[in-house]
């Protein structure tokens, strides 16, 4: 299940390197309930843009599961943010 965590966790380094480094995928950053950044560890993104040969693991592919439990998440995050700004 993707990490997503909002920007004032980015305060806890230590915690989000962990993180980024034993999940080896990105984490997703929301302000104010909306996507805003993505980060990863280095490794990660070197995995993701670099040419690869036919050998190497390709990277995790999220399941259609893991997709709409994002997708329920983000809609809970807005419907959430829509009824405090009002």
């Amino acid at each position: 299940m993707p990490q997503i965590r909002p920007i004032t966790d980015l305060s806890k380094t230590t915690e989000i390197s962990d993180i980024c480094h034993s999940r080896r995928e990105p984490i997703f950053l929301t302000k104010n309930g909306y996507g805003d950044l993505v980060i990863m560890s280095m490794e990660t993104y070197e995995v993701l843009t670099e040419q690869k040969p036919a050998s190497t693991p390709a990277p995790r592919r999220y399941s259609d599961t893991d997709l709409d439990a994002l997708d329920a998440l983000w809609s809970g995050l807005k419907a959430a943010s829509s009824t405090e700004s009002d």
